[in-house]
C-alpha cells in the first residue's frame, strides 16, 4: 500500500512540473494541475496516516 502512494505522490508531482511548464492552455492546466494537487495531498495524507509510531 505504501508503495502505491509513493508512486501515487512522484506522479502527481512530476505531473504538475509538467503542467506548471510544459502546457499553456488556461482552463485545462489549471483542471489538471488541481486533480494533480489533491493526488499529492491524498497520498501524503494516506503515507502519514500509515507511518509507525516510535515504540
Amino acid at each position: 500500500m505504501k508503495a502505491l502512494l509513493w508512486i501515487v505522490l512522484i506522479g502527481c508531482l512530476l505531473a504538475n512540473v509538467y503542467l506548471n511548464f510544459l502546457v499553456d492552455d488556461g482552463g485545462t492546466a489549471i483542471a489538471l494541475s488541481v486533480v494533480a494537487g489533491l493526488g499529492v495531498v491524498g497520498s501524503g495524507l494516506g503515507l502519514w496516516l500509515l507511518r509507525k509510531s516510535p515504540s
